[in-house]
């Protein structure tokens, strides 16, 4: 092995896929070559699923990188990261797997090469335990953007667990120079959304979703949306937006089977009530996303709730790579505060 090979333990923390994720991400970024152990060994399925096996590819095909253990249910991977080459990108997740973690695994090494990229990506687009396409063009990207990284998302088919069949593109913009971030203040709320997505289920589902969330939330009208919308198999989302002065956030629950529209709309509710109780710019799953983007650009801070466990399985990560440390205060019971210099 490569003596200047960083190794990361898979099961630490979180110890889910995010830690492989962001270890090709800094591997790719900082020209440092990685083994990745124990690769999601807490999980039911441990080693490389096949969305898992995407982003390595992914990583591998857009800096000409080494790869060892390139195979459905690998439990060790070493990548050795070549030059990230700007350019047109297809991957296909081959299944309904989430799409926007694939992206977000290149993503910033895109951002730092000398060219704009576009990348075509096919499978999940409205999953469980990941952002959807929703989530990265209406809160992820527009963040981001306040520090110098620009990228524009496109849909073009929706894709619902189990059937996926998704397809969107992502245009990415060279960063230039990145700008610290500053989120302290959410300021003035200008924007709240109720949208209520499905594809082949009957209407009343998303009725009865907005319907709940008018009774919970008192939001106008307006703000309530239903969108039917056409793709390979049924599904359904909610997603509660809101877009303030300075910051977004977005709380979406993907609808199950045997669960409710009332019970969906719940979980939407109660998560957009805690990120309003706090009155802080960033919420939970968002903190988790900015980090990456502030160690390897121009640092900065913010504002946010209780930081979740994946938040501080990254922070570990990058103080692995990279020896910076993520600085996490309480502020309050409600409010932390997050820096990076």
């Amino acid at each position: 092995m490569d003596s200047s090979m960083i190794v990361i333990d898979g099961s630490q923390g979180e110890g889910g896929g995010q830690i492989f994720r962001s270890s090709l991400t800094l591997s790719m970024c900082l020209s440092k070559p990685v083994r990745i152990v124990k690769i999601r060994a807490g999980r039911s399925k441990p080693g490389l699923l096949r969305q898992h096996l995407t982003c390595l590819r992914a990583a591998r095909e857009i800096c000409r990188g080494g790869v060892v253990g390139d195979e459905l249910g690998s439990r060790e991977v070493e990548f050795y990261p070549g030059k990230v080459v700007a350019g047109n990108y297809r991957f296909a997740v081959g299944s309904a797997g989430s799409t926007s973690l694939v992206l977000q695994t290149v993503l910033l090494p895109l951002f730092h090469a000398d060219a704009e990229s576009r990348v075509e990506l096919e499978g999940g687009t409205h999953n469980g335990m990941a952002p959807s396409f929703d989530y990265i063009q209406s809160c992820f990207f527009p963040t981001i953007a306040t520090m110098g990284y620009h990228a524009a998302a496109t849909l073009n088919r929706y894709g619902f667990y189990p059937a996926g069949g998704g397809n969107w593109e992502a245009r990415i913009q060279p960063v230039g120079t990145p700008l610290p971030l500053t989120l302290s203040e959410r300021g003035k709320i200008v924007q709240r959304l109720a949208i209520a997505t499905s594809s082949k289920l009957p209407e009343h589902v998303t009725e009865r979703e907005l319907a709940y969330v008018q009774n919970k939330c008192r939001w106008p009208s307006s703000a309530h949306q239903q969108r039917l919308v056409k793709s390979v198999g049924p599904g359904n989302m909610l997603s509660l937006q809101i877009r303030s002065e300075h910051a977004r956030e977005v709380a979406e629950v993907v609808g199950e089977r045997h669960l409710r529209a009332e019970r969906v709309a719940d979980r939407a509710v109660k998560a957009i009530k805690v990120y309003l109780q706090a009155k802080v710019p960033v919420g939970e799953y968002l903190a988790d996303q900015l980090l990456l983007p502030m160690v390897l650009g121009a640092g900065g801070e913010f504002r946010t709730v209780e930081p979740s466990q994946h938040l501080l399985t990254n922070i570990d990560v990058i103080r692995q790579f990279t020896g910076k440390e993520v600085r996490i205060s309480k502020e309050s019971p409600l409010v932390w505060h997050v820096a990076i210099d």
